[in-house]
């Protein structure tokens, strides 16, 4: 009885592990436009436009927040941006502590470091949970194996393809369209015509265009 318990309730770990719901309500919590589902937050359907205010029936306005809310507010839109569950946060804030530098930049760098992150950087994708479903199914090469761990952290001189089957679905057919007018991080690199990706550097701070006042996530688990 006590191993079926067990074995119950890991199952509902595993089922509320990840984050479900709307990810509108998400935007809408955090008072700004994440960018979660790629171009429909900047067209005129995104939820923050037709409903500024928070989630909740009895939601009129945002209230005025502490300094500890202010510090959980931008956790958690970190995560949210980001898609990582809180222990792997807490895992990638440990790492960024013990290396040389600032922490809060280090993080940073780290989370743009991801696979999932810059195979959406390059343009494979539109949001980062449509690149990290590309990186889990296969269809991403990097540096001639194909690698299904959305987590990878890339390194300079990492090239990243698609894998040779995945070529020939209309979903790549589409990117190949698509990919003529986004525009690529400075630190990456892209052909077009090949779709293939290389890192030319690791991300500096300047380069990080994700709006995040990171020294309050950093004082949140300093305390």
């Amino acid at each position: 009885m006590v191993v079926a318990r067990r074995r119950e309730e890991g199952c509902r770990e595993k089922k509320v592990a990840r984050y479900t719901g709307a990810v509108c309500r998400l935007c809408r919590r955090s008072g700004e436009k994440l960018m979660l589902k790629g171009e429909r937050c900047a067209g005129p359907k995104c939820a923050v436009e037709r409903r500024s205010g928070p989630p909740g029936p009895r939601a009129a306005r945002f209230k005025r927040l502490s300094d500890r809310g202010i510090q959980l507010r931008e956790k958690q839109k970190a995560r949210y941006i980001y898609g990582v569950l809180e222990r792997q946060f807490r895992r990638f804030f440990a790492n960024a502590e013990k290396r040389v530098g600032v922490t809060g930049e280090t993080l940073v760098v780290m989370l743009e470091r991801r696979l999932d992150n810059v195979v959406y950087r390059l343009g494979f994708a539109d949001s980062r949970s449509q690149a990290r479903q590309l990186v889990q199914h296969g269809h991403i090469v990097l540096n001639g194996r194909r690698t299904n761990i959305p987590s990878f952290l890339v390194k300079a001189g990492d090239t990243i393809t698609w894998r040779e089957g995945s070529t020939k679905t209309e979903y790549y057919k589409q990117v190949l369209e698509s990919i003529k007018s986004k525009s690529v991080s400075n630190w990456l690199s892209l052909d077009r015509e090949r779709l293939v990706g290389q890192v030319l550097s690791l991300p500096a701070r300047n380069d990080i265009d994700t709006k995040l006042e990171i020294e309050h996530v950093v004082e949140y688990y300093s305390r």
